[in-house]
């Protein structure tokens, strides 16, 4: 059976004492590629690549457009290209 249990008010502490940031986000860096795919859509074909990105906790992989990709973090693309 449940208890009910009163909490003690002196153990609260007021947010403008710890210092909370408004902006708590972090930038996501991509480190690199990892695969290529083309889909073929009923009109035209979409180019995307597989990155790998390294966050402040956890490394994750995700789709994203080739030409995107190549406008924002041209320097992927470019150890890519001497190899082909």
């Amino acid at each position: 059976m449940l208890k009910k249990c009163m909490g003690d008010p002196s153990l609260i502490k007021p947010t403008e004492d710890i210092g909370i940031k408004d902006s708590l986000c972090y930038d996501k860096i991509p480190v690199q590629i990892q695969d290529r795919q083309v889909r073929k859509l009923r009109t035209k074909e979409v180019a995307s690549v597989k990155d790998l990105w390294r966050n402040q906790f956890v490394e994750e992989a995700t789709w994203e457009a080739e030409e995107d990709m190549k406008k924002r973090y041209p320097h992927l693309f470019e150890s890519r290209e001497v190899l082909t």
